[in-house]
């Protein structure tokens, strides 16, 4: 398997991605975007999630497509930040049908950024705007490290931010993964620099490390759990036809991914959460064997993702924690 051109979830024909961010704030928004709407399903596995219209998704539900889906820092608060997406596609006059009526269908899903160091003393939320600014500025190309949803994140010891990685299946399916790293656990072994996702590396794509050299599997892991304030949130998506409950199942899957890349992972002070999406694209030939693919690369791609978070993450003047760069490149 290689990755797509741009090793990014946009090497999925049809989909967008746009960022914003307030650096006074140190917080930020993404949204991806579908040329159409696309099947969606999530899957949540941490202990304290932050959500909108997740439970549309559920495979037993009527709506079965959404319009896009939202990434956000701010905790509670970053639930406004779909709002700005749904007025901005309503604009475009997209979204379900109701009589003469177009509804957007966007789900979301936030991480705790409120202890950062930024400047959290707003009169009004400004998750709503910078909502809107993402879906304007989404596009085939984006930054990833230090934006969007990333911008104001952190893990255990390092500076958090927003990853993507791409894989293409030998059958000529194409499956992405967009992840907001803000983790209890540490995405590096010890104290660095190699990455826990060290064995799914293509290419030098977070440095080229390998493996640690050593490592005490039985340690008690590094974690910032005296802050209460993580969550690594993501999308993973593909071409392949599939279906609501399918995409389920691929949302379930890439969870290893977080498991591959964060340690620990999953645990009663996250809210990790995965949304799953299928453009509906190219269809399978033997279903069986090529959704058993599609998780894999799904968990594949998603471990990648972490690591290029925090490999790609920039430091900033008044950072609480160092940047990988910033302790390491």
């Amino acid at each position: 398997m290689r990755p797509g051109p741009r090793n990014l979830i946009t090497d999925v024909p049809g989909l967008r991605v746009g960022n914003a961010q307030d650096a006074q704030i140190r917080t930020g928004a993404t949204v991806m975007l579908g040329d159409v709407p696309f099947t969606a399903g999530v899957h949540v596995m941490g202990g304290a999630p932050g959500t909108r219209e997740t439970d549309l998704l559920a495979p037993d539900k009527t709506v079965e497509q959404v319009d896009a889906l939202v990434l956000s820092g701010g905790s509670a608060f970053g639930l406004d930040a779909a709002s700005g997406v749904a007025d901005g596609l309503r604009a475009m006059g997209r979204g379900f049908a109701v009589g003469d009526i177009r509804v957007p269908i966007v789900p979301g899903a936030i991480l705790f950024d409120l202890l950062n160091g930024g400047a959290k003393d707003w009169a009004e939320n400004p998750y709503k705007a910078l909502g809107a600014e993402a879906l304007g500025n989404a596009a085939v190309g984006f930054h990833i490290g230090s934006f969007g949803a990333g911008t104001g994140a952190s893990t255990a010891t390092l500076k958090g931010g927003l990853g993507s990685a791409s894989v293409v299946l030998p059958s000529g399916a194409v499956v992405g993964a967009l992840v907001a790293v803000n983790a209890l656990g540490s995405a590096i072994v010890g104290e660095g620099p190699h990455f826990w996702a060290a064995p799914f590396e293509i290419g030098e794509e977070f440095g080229g490390f390998g493996p640690a050299p050593r490592y005490d599997a039985a340690a008690l892991p590094l974690t910032k759990l005296s802050q209460h304030a993580n969550t690594t949130i993501g999308i993973v998506a593909t071409d392949a036809t599939l279906t609501q409950a399918q995409c389920t199942r691929l949302a379930t899957a890439a969870h290893d991914g977080f498991a591959r890349a964060l340690v620990p992972s999953h645990t009663p002070m996250d809210g990790d959460l995965i949304f799953a999406a299928s453009t509906g694209a190219r269809a399978m030939g033997d279903p069986i064997a090529e959704t058993l693919l599609l998780g894999h690369a799904a968990a594949t791609a998603m471990a990648r993702a972490i690591a290029r978070a925090i490999y790609a993450a920039s430091p900033a003047p008044g950072d609480v924690l160092p940047s990988w760069q910033a302790q390491f490149g």
